[in-house]
Parts: C-alpha cells; structure tokens; sequence
C-alpha cells in the first residue's frame, strides 16, 4: 500500500503546492481510492505515475472547492480517454446534485458506470478486504474523516506438518488456507486453523478533512498505523485556523499521541507556508509527536 499527494495545500494553490488530493494505492495492481479532489488534480495525476483506469473510488470529505472543484475534469476526461471501468464516489450531502449540474450544464457526460453515494456517519462498505468508516468532523461545511481499515491476513499453511498428519495435498488446500473446516476422502475433518501460523494484522489508516479540534478525532485515529491530519496553521495562530475550522501543527499532532498512532503524516498547509518554512512546523509537530512526517506534492510514503 502506498499513499501519494497529488495536493497539499489549503485553501487555494500556490506556485509550490496544490489543493488537496491524496491516493491510496491497495495492491500491486496498482488499483487505488482517491480521498478528495482539489482543481487540477487531473493535472496533477499526469505528473505522478498513477493511472486513471486504476482509480476505483473517490471519497470526498466535504464540499469545499479545494476538496471537489477538480472532480468535473477528472470524471470527464476518464471519459475522454476511453476508460469504461466503473467508479463510485462517496461524500457529504450535496455531492450528487454538485456533479449532476456541474456535468449537466458544461454539456459534459460519463461513459463508465458512475454511482455517486451520499453518505453519513458509519461504516460505509466491508468488501472482505476493507473496511471503510466515516467520521463527522469540526468544520464550517459537513465535513468527514475516513477510517480504513485492511482485514487481518490468515497465517501460512504448516505444509510439513499437513504431511506429518497424512493430510494428503488436494483442492481443499485452499479451504485450509482460508482456516475452514473440510472433510477428506477418508472421512476425517480437518480444521485449518488448526494448521495455520499467526496472522498478519491488516493496516489501518485515518484520513482527515478539514477539521478544527474534535472529540471524535480519537476513535477515529485510534491505534492507526498511519494518519493523515490538516496542518493549516502554526501553533501561534490557533484561534484563526480553529475558528475556520483548522488545526494547528500542534493540535493536530496531539491527536496522533493521544489516539496511539505509529505514524502522523501532516497536510494541507496554509500557501502563506513556503519551503523554508516547513522545518518551523516540522518541529512544532515533532515536539508533541517524534513519528511526525510532512507531505508535499508528488510525495509516496509506503505503508
């Protein structure tokens, strides 16, 4: 798994950052879930290695041009570049009648299957691989956090003591894997959890919209492997980024340390911020959270 910026400014771009946009690559078919849509991020996806036949899912946080104003040119030139793989996208109330017009009065169209799902809080889907929550947030618009999480991957299968047992090798190998319970040719039933190593625990990811301070912020990064948290503003602006429903560096790596994640990965930076300026608030988040790490556009980080 691998999460890419294709944006990481706030509110509007600068000439070193663009607006929010953040891939989730899921497996080594490059497939991966989009989490919001800032202008140009099509744009952007041409400067980065993904491609847009792998996109899967978009989930949108909130309404917010900096959050969706690139989603009209991202489904319509899919469309232009004949993909037909269908795409669903998840966001607040709103979202549906946002495309809908938007596509509808551009004179602009989809080719592909495209379901639009408006969403509240809870659990969204499970499809046996993952499982995706929502998480109201702080902000001035409806506003959601997306927990993700991977399911926990079965142990190997003890081949030699399979053979130990005379468990003979067949199709049923593969039940065995999966930890059920089969019945052999010779009558016996055997359990393959019996016969499996520990699992591997799935990742966990908490990926945040726009957010001032929140309770809720800890259930949803609660224990995560890696969360992605706005970074607005430094520390001595806290009431203007809380009262336009930010965070602050250090606000926002207090959650990572008091909900236990491993990992805190910072975005979304106010375009007053420039390069030089990004150890200042490097440090300011690694005072409360050593794990601190901050995005910038095109940047990978390997889960």
């Amino acid at each position: 798994m691998q999460l890419t910026f294709l944006g990481t400014s706030a509110g509007t771009p600068s000439l070193q950052r663009n607006v929010t946009a953040i891939a989730l690559t899921l497996s080594r078919r490059g497939d991966y879930w989009l989490f919001d849509c800032g202008e140009a991020t099509q744009h952007q996806f041409m400067r980065s290695a993904l491609k847009p036949g792998k996109l899967d899912k978009i989930f949108i946080t909130h309404l917010h041009g900096d959050h969706i104003f690139g989603l009209p040119g991202l489904l319509t030139s899919r469309s232009m570049g004949g993909i037909s793989e269908p795409l669903t996208l998840y966001g607040p109330a709103g979202l549906k009648t946002f495309v809908e017009t938007t596509l509808s009065l551009s004179g602009s169209f989809v080719t592909y299957p495209l379901e639009v799902i408006e969403i509240e809080a809870g659990e969204l889907f499970d499809d046996g691989k993952f499982k995706v929550t929502a998480y109201p947030l702080n902000h001035v618009l409806p506003c959601f956090g997306y927990r993700i999480e991977e399911h926990d991957k079965p142990g190997f299968l003890d081949a030699q003591r399979l053979r130990a047992d005379n468990v003979p090798r067949g199709p049923w190998f593969q039940q065995l894997k999966q930890g059920e319970v089969v019945t052999l040719e010779d009558g016996r039933t055997i359990n393959g959890q019996d016969y499996l190593g520990p699992a591997t625990p799935g990742r966990k990811l908490a990926i945040f919209g726009d957010t001032a301070p929140t309770a809720t912020a800890l259930a949803l990064a609660a224990g995560v492997d890696v969360m992605v948290h706005e970074t607005t503003l430094e520390a001595a602006m806290e009431e203007k980024a809380n009262g336009r429903g930010h965070s602050t560096t250090v606000q926002a790596a207090t959650v990572a340390r008091d909900a236990g994640a491993r990992r805190f990965i910072a975005t979304h930076f106010s375009s007053r911020y420039r390069f030089e300026d990004m150890p200042r608030l490097l440090a300011e988040c690694q005072a409360i959270f050593p794990a601190t790490e901050l995005a910038r556009d095109f940047a990978v980080f390997n889960l």
